[in-house]
């Protein structure tokens, strides 16, 4: 029922910026939860940020003080502004949405921090 379109990804030299974007369609609830996730070559998808509705925020301590989640909720839509970038952060980094108790993803989209 909920479809999740991401862009922004692209190749980025270290301490330089990017900033994701995540649109949700479809059977959206004003209760919900987005966030990210990454996942880099031989390594497990982890957490890097989410938002509720509600204005909750959580980061990853890897990430903090570097990125920020933010949404808009009138567009259906999470950002991810990536500020500092390392080459650590260089993963597939996928949009989560959860809401009515139902979870989806979004497809990947490529970050690269390389020089």
């Amino acid at each position: 029922q909920v479809q999740l379109a991401e862009s922004g990804g692209g190749l980025v030299q270290p301490g330089g910026s990017l900033r994701l974007s995540c649109a949700a369609s479809g059977s959206i609830f004003s209760i919900n939860d987005m966030g990210w996730y990454r996942q880099a070559p031989g390594k497990q998808r982890e957490l890097v940020a989410r938002s509720s509705s509600g204005g909750g925020t959580n980061y990853s301590d890897s990430v903090k003080g570097r990125f920020t989640i933010s949404r808009d909720n009138a567009k259906n839509t999470v950002y991810l502004q990536m500020n500092s970038m390392k080459p650590e952060d260089t993963a597939v980094y996928y949009c989560r949405y959860i809401g009515a108790g139902r979870l989806y993803w979004g497809q990947g989209t490529q970050v690269t921090v390389s020089s």
